[in-house]
């Protein structure tokens, strides 16, 4: 490995690094994580107890017990708690969470937003501020979005529910019931314009 500045940086002794990973100044690479060939490991990360594929970049971002896959990049300020299995050329954002659950390949949540208990597939988009809606107040729940989704801004997923292959959710919608195949969803209210408030 490729250290740029070792006074700032702390490799945990059972972590295994291949020789060309460059880290950048101000890590902490803990336990026993493994990094693959052609990372770069950007400034400002704690990385504890994961695992790193090929040619992925990860920037400014905490992952505990969390595994990314090849040609992706994460960051910077993203979460990836316990359980979070993201795979290959995915691109995880800034302010993104995932809790145990799995983003599949080619998939993007590229800003400011939760991903918990569900398991997305391949070539989705989550947009921004969306929220999967995991906990009741009493038990978790999962959900399933398949393969091709498209999730706009500013959606609610309420656990348990499956998004088939190909929905597409408007922004600002909330998912209570499973979607059709190819389907495109919206539940928001109308927009309601009262003109001359302001005179009054």
């Amino acid at each position: 490995m490729i250290l740029i500045d070792k006074t700032s940086t702390y490799v945990s002794p059972e972590a295994e690094i291949a020789e060309d990973v460059v880290i950048y100044p101000n890590n902490h690479i803990l336990g026993k994580t493994v990094i693959e060939s052609g990372c770069k490991i950007m400034p400002n990360c704690i990385i504890t107890d994961s695992k790193i594929g090929k040619n992925t970049t990860v920037t400014a971002s905490v992952m505990q017990e969390a595994s990314v896959g090849e040609n992706t990049t994460v960051g910077p300020y993203a979460y990836l708690r316990k359980g979070a299995n993201v795979g290959n050329y995915c691109r995880i954002g800034d302010f993104v969470e995932i809790k145990n659950a799995t983003v599949g390949d080619r998939s993007k949540a590229s800003h400011l937003a939760y991903i918990g208990d569900v398991k997305i597939g391949e070539d989705c988009n989550v947009g921004c501020g969306v929220i999967f809606v995991n906990y009741d107040g009493k038990c978790k729940h999962s959900s399933e979005v398949e393969n091709n989704c498209f999730i706009g801004s500013n959606c609610n997923i309420i656990a348990p529910v499956t998004l088939r292959e190909g929905s597409y959710i408007a922004a600002g919608t909330t998912v209570t019931d499973e979607t059709p195949t190819d389907s495109f969803v919206i539940g928001r209210s109308r927009q309601i314009v009262k003109e001359s408030r302001r005179s009054k």
